[in-house]
Order: structure tokens, then C-alpha cells, then sequence
């Protein structure tokens, strides 16, 4: 037996654990930093993922020591990002996962650093499943303070479900986010990017290789048929 909580709650990321946006962003960052003859690697990949856009550029700058301010290359970055994001594809899982919850009442939220525009840009494709999730916080919410690792979007998220803290469970890829979620006092599940080391993860209530493996009874959810 598991000693996992009951839920009542889900509330997920969206980069990299819903949309696979991650790749893109990848790509876009090691062609920006090339042409300052950087290299994006995955150590910097790291340590940026799940952060707000402008405070992963100030780390984008200051770990590679780029010649520009962040407010420039977070411009640099758009400009590429934003023509991709209509190409994200859903994460393995994501789809089924979220519409299992919402077929059997279980109230859902999205909980982003995406700011509206990016994220209206990258669910473009998408938007009847999104229509399954009672709320989305984004980046640029006017009640947000703090971006990841404080807490404060998905207690934003809970209590725009109406829910307690104890009885949500957070899907998060970064560890930002599972910070987040556990200063936020919730569990949480994790699926890190490939180019992670899983062993960062040692705080979360479980790590998953994909959303595919998740059991949904073992948090007393309906589960799967």
C-alpha cells in the first residue's frame, strides 16, 4: 500500500507536461545563445525550466555571461518562439489523463509561467481540449507575485477551485515547479525532461518516465478502464 493523500484536485504545468513547448524552447535557446558563440547545454537547460520568461533569461545571461541585457534576449527569444508555439504537440498521456479526470467530475487546473500571449499561442491548436480545465492561471495573472519556486500560483489555483491544498495533487516536469507545489503544501508528481537527473527529484511524491504510467487509483481517483 501506498501512503499517498486523498485528492480531490489536479492542477498541472503546461510546459513540457502537457505541450511538448520544451523542445522549441530548446532549440530557440541554442540559436539565440550561438550567436554569441554560447552554447545552450543541458546544465543550463536545468536550471532555467519552469521559471517565469524573464527571470529564465536573467539566468540564460548571467550563467553563460552573455553580451546582452535579459530584456533583450528575451526579445530575441519571442521572436522565434512565438511563430513555433502553434506547432506544440500534446505530452504522451496528456490528453487521455485529463479527460478521464474531467469525465469523472474531478475538478482541473492548468498553473503556467506562460504569460497570456504564449500561452493563447501555444494551446491555439488546442482548444477544445483546454476547454476540460475549470481555471488556468497564467504568468502575467495581476494576483501574481511570485513566479516558481514560490508557491504562490497554485494556491492561486486552489483557491479558484475552492480547494485545500492538501487534497491537490500538482503534475510538474521542473524543479521549480515541484518546489512550488511543495511550498504550496501539495503533492506532487513529477516528469522530467529526459535530459534531467531524476535524482534532483528526491522531494517529489512520485517520478514518472511519462503520464502514461500514472495510476490514479493509488491517489483514490477513478481509475482507468
Amino acid at each position: 500500500m501506498n501512503n499517498f493523500p486523498k485528492i480531490t484536485h489536479v492542477i498541472y504545468d503546461l510546459d513540457g507536461l502537457l505541450l511538448d513547448t520544451e523542445s522549441i524552447h530548446a532549440q530557440v535557446n541554442l540559436e539565440v545563445t550561438s550567436r554569441y558563440g554560447k552554447i545552450f547545454d543541458k546544465q543550463t537547460k536545468c536550471k532555467i525550466t519552469g521559471r517565469k520568461s524573464i527571470d529564465s533569461a536573467k539566468a540564460i545571461v548571467e550563467l553563460l555571461e552573455l553580451p546582452v541585457t535579459p530584456e533583450d534576449y528575451l526579445q530575441q527569444r519571442n521572436t522565434l518562439t512565438y511563430q513555433r508555439f502553434p506547432e506544440s504537440k500534446p505530452m504522451p498521456g496528456a490528453v487521455h489523463l485529463t479527460q478521464h479526470l474531467y469525465q469523472n467530475k474531478i475538478p482541473q487546473a492548468v498553473a503556467t509561467s506562460s504569460s497570456k500571449e504564449p500561452f493563447n499561442l501555444k494551446t491555439k491548436n488546442h482548444q477544445e481540449w483546454f476547454q476540460l480545465f475549470n481555471h488556468i492561471v497564467v504568468g502575467d495573472d495581476p494576483n501574481l507575485k511570485h513566479g516558481k519556486p514560490a508557491p504562490d500560483i497554485f494556491l492561486i489555483a486552489a483557491k479558484r477551485l475552492d480547494a485545500s491544498p492538501k487534497n491537490c495533487l500538482v503534475f510538474e516536469d521542473s524543479l521549480a515547479g515541484m518546489e512550488a507545489a511543495l511550498a504550496a503544501g501539495m503533492s506532487v508528481v513529477v516528469v522530467p525532461d529526459p535530459d534531467m537527473d531524476k535524482t534532483l527529484f528526491y522531494s517529489a511524491h512520485q517520478i514518472l518516465n511519462s503520464l502514461t504510467e500514472f495510476q490514479p487509483q493509488l491517489w483514490q481517483l477513478p481509475p482507468f478502464f
